[in-house]
């Protein structure tokens, strides 16, 4: 593993990374924004216990590491800038947020604010209960630069609105949404703030109390390089009285008489009694090597490496480079002339470069404005080298 004497300030060791994660060195590797590699120390410690579970059995295996999945709480505190008892795990950043979501009271007449750049798995949650309960869902403008405009939002917050509804990164493009002054604007008319964190996790620092966001959702499987299979929920404590969670079961309330239930006071009254042990274990490893390795390090490399296939990417004719933003990070979205998305995908995965595509449906509101139905997106990590970067361009330009 690596250790925080290896790096400079500001510098990752990249061959250590490297030898860290194994499948770097086969093919170039764009895609940690939707299931990244994972590094070996991270992989050792999800079949290490596997193996114990094959020995003694989940009760017993896991019981044995009480002491290690309780840390855990200390250690995402830590990465999200919040307490432990504010954290809570789950199985995934969908599970997170519709736990969270589920549980704020809502009431006809009441309004939830929304990003253009919201994901289609916050979306159909948000207009499927509005309608429910006769509220709506309103998106809030973007500014020139494709971000936000705060200035929108506060025109259209009053005390109908029950929540903002924020993604810090949009899954199809490399912009950074301003979060502090919307949670700020917000909560001037006492909405609560859920800021989707699956994109940013990982790649930039985020931190509950900096931002001053109520609740966060995230995943483990991309920039965290995590395990698939997981996810964390952070809600503060002082908006936990505001919440009504009803997706509990006996690890969240305890049954204290015939017709009487307690629930937890702390964020964990989200978590449900059975999981993946292993995974946990894997969630917890991979929040460990992070910070070993300094968000605002990983933050610098991986920037660098999105500017770089950027600038490659718009030297090139035929292909239009698709992200906004003032300040944009490790996503990379682009078009290809005369080459679908799903083909330039297709034919580079030939070439055993990975990337993805994005559709209209993943973000509706945001690829309607902007007049797009699909994208291309990489997305490079720090263990991808300068040199695997030109390769990817090189191979985007001689697409045909």
């Amino acid at each position: 593993m690596v250790e925080p004497a290896d790096l400079g300030t500001s510098m990752i060791d990249l061959a250590a990374v490297r030898a860290d994660t194994p499948g770097s060195a086969d093919g170039v590797f764009l895609d940690s924004a939707g299931s990244s590699l994972s590094p070996r120390p991270v992989v050792d410690e999800v079949v290490a216990h596997l193996r114990r579970e094959e020995e003694v059995g989940g009760y017993r295996a896991g019981a044995e590491r009480l002491d290690d999945l309780e840390a855990g709480y200390g250690v995402f505190a830590e990465l999200l800038g919040c307490e432990p008892d504010e954290v809570a795990f789950t199985d995934s950043a969908t599970r997170s947020w519709l736990a969270a979501f589920d549980a704020i009271p809502l009431a006809a007449g009441d309004r939830l604010l929304a990003t253009e750049a919201e994901y289609g798995g916050n979306a159909i949650p948000l207009l499927r209960r509005a309608a429910e309960v006769g509220a709506t869902v309103e998106p809030i403008p973007s500014n020139a630069a494709g971000e936000l405009d705060v200035d929108a939002l506060r025109g259209m917050l009053d005390e109908r609105v029950k929540l903002v509804s924020l993604v810090q990164v949009p899954t199809n493009g490399g912009l950074v949404n301003p979060v502090a002054e919307v949670a700020a604007a917000a909560h001037e008319v006492g909405a609560l703030v859920l800021l989707d964190a699956c994109q940013s996790m990982g790649q930039l620092p985020v931190s509950a109390e900096a931002m001053g966001v109520d609740i966060i959702s995230a995943t483990g499987r991309k920039w965290l390089r995590g395990p698939r299979g997981t996810g964390v929920l952070v809600v503060r404590r002082s908006v936990r009285d505001r919440l009504h969670p009803r997706l509990i079961d006996l690890h969240g309330a305890l049954w204290t008489g015939t017709a009487e239930i307690t629930l937890r006071q702390d964020a964990r009254v989200f978590e449900l009694w059975e999981c993946s042990v292993a995974d946990r274990l894997g969630l917890i490893a991979s929040a460990r090597y992070a910070l070993d390795l300094g968000i605002p390090a990983i933050a610098t490399a991986v920037t660098e490496r999105a500017a770089q296939l950027r600038a490659g990417l718009e030297a090139i004719p035929r292909v239009q480079v698709r992200d906004l933003g003032s300040q944009q990070c490790g996503i990379v979205t682009f078009t290809v002339d005369g080459v679908s998305a799903d083909d330039v995908r297709d034919k580079l995965r030939a070439m055993d470069i990975t990337v993805t595509v994005s559709g209209l449906t993943s973000t509706r509101y945001d690829m309607t404005r902007r007049g797009i139905t699909e994208l291309v997106r990489a997305s490079p990590h720090y263990f991808i080298s300068p040199e695997q970067i030109d390769t990817a361009v090189e191979a985007v330009a001689g697409l045909r």
